[in-house]
């Protein structure tokens, strides 16, 4: 269970604060929500029901400074996951963006990123929708790893390619 003032990724929104524990009356019924607030904008509020397992799913605290190093020195070994079904490839990228497991969200930018390299070789582009998996992927990811080591987000990838070589 979360507390208030514990920082966790919610989900694509990325990383908010839980600022407080509210009674509110959005449906018909009165239920309690955590109440987080997006770190880098007071604009995004979000108000997800405690006892909802789902939209608790959605949650997970923020990965360490450690964390996110352990992370990078094992990228080099992830395996490739590309898929040549795209509606099974949708699927896949679909529930790995949804689960948002961190092996396989470095899997899924691997993938792609290789993927756009080949075909940009061959004067061809990634079909859209891989390309806006990619973005997904890049930002949930790279917006954890900024926080967790405290720079800033465009400073990831040279973090992350300074630590593989």
């Amino acid at each position: 269970m979360y507390n208030v003032d514990d920082v966790v990724m919610y989900g694509t929104f990325g990383i908010c604060k839980i600022t407080a524990v509210e009674k509110r009356n959005f449906t018909g019924e009165e239920q309690e929500y955590f109440v987080l607030r997006h770190v880098n904008s007071d604009k995004n509020v979000f108000y997800v029901p405690t006892d909802n397992e789902a939209a608790l799913s959605k949650l997970h605290s923020v990965c360490s400074k450690s964390d996110v190093d352990a992370l990078i020195s094992h990228m080099n070994s992830e395996k490739l996951i590309w898929i040549d079904n795209d509606a099974k490839r949708k699927e896949e990228y679909s529930r790995i963006i949804k689960e948002a497991d961190y092996h396989e969200i470095i899997m899924l930018i691997k993938t792609l990123y290789l993927r756009r390299k080949e075909l940009g070789a061959a004067g061809k582009k990634l079909r859209s929708s891989d390309e806006n998996y990619l973005n997904l992927a890049e930002n949930m990811l790279f917006e954890e790893f900024a926080y967790a080591l405290d720079i800033e987000r465009r400073e990831v990838v040279d973090y992350i390619e300074k630590h593989i070589a």
